[in-house]
């Protein structure tokens, strides 16, 4: 098991990309973490699926718990905020009940939001060595005592998270795993790396072996004659 992990709480986009990112700027010292998205209409009563983007929805999704919303400009949420009511699982899925949201058709009008909450930017996940997102992008990325780059992004795949690394000569994706990222110093703003070997730079090509077309002649000695064992008659 990788000693190295992200909180999924992140502020990077996974998905609806043509949604406005949020307008409120975060208070000083606070940072906005994306938690959720409303994914489908559930029942008759206004309850809404839910995806969870963080790995602590018994932190998050509480009652009175209070979300602003990433929406379209057009929709009639867009600058509002939503309470959550209950949080209930149906066949291993998360649903929730939210005030002011009583019919599907009031739940309809919130599908594709992302749910967004504030935190203190210094405060770390629960889980040990787990960090946010924009608590690893900008840090330095050192290999060997030498910054080879920076981290640019978190992404967040199915198998495991990936540090997307800028450096002098493009974008490296080192996956983020104890074995390759065995330290991360948020005071010292660093994460060290020790990398595969052609993981940040090209490994050269091996030589192809040569080998000998046809069969050997014999080497001839001084006198012309073919070399080899001789025996006295």
């Amino acid at each position: 098991m990788a000693g190295a992990s992200v909180s999924t709480s992140s502020t990077t986009e996974v998905a609806d990309h043509k949604l406005p990112r949020k307008e409120v700027a975060p208070r000083p010292g606070q940072t906005e973490l994306r938690v959720g998205r409303l994914t489908k209409a559930h029942g008759l009563k206004g309850a809404i699926k839910l995806e969870l983007y963080t790995d602590e929805p018994e932190k998050r999704f509480v009652p009175g718990a209070v979300f602003t919303l990433q929406v379209p400009t057009a929709s009639k949420w867009h600058g509002k905020t939503l309470e959550l009511r209950e949080l209930r699982w149906y066949n291993g899925h998360p649903v929730g009940f939210f005030a002011g949201v009583d019919d599907r058709t009031e739940a309809e009008t919130l599908i594709k939001a992302i749910l967004w909450v504030s935190q203190d930017a210094t405060q770390l996940p629960d889980e040990e060595d787990a960090w946010y997102d924009h608590q690893l992008v900008g840090l330095d990325a050192v290999r060997d005592g030498v910054t080879v780059g920076r981290v640019a992004r978190v992404d967040h795949l199915p198998a495991q998270d990936l540090l997307a690394i800028a450096t002098g000569d493009g974008e490296v994706l080192v996956p983020f795993v104890k074995a390759i990222v065995p330290e991360v110093d948020i005071a010292a703003g660093t994460v060290t790396l020790t990398p595969p070997a052609g993981l940040f730079e090209e490994l050269p090509d091996d030589e192809p072996e040569t080998e000998p077309v046809g069969d050997a002649e014999p080497e001839a000695d001084s006198e012309g004659e073919a070399a080899g064992p001789t025996s006295d008659d």
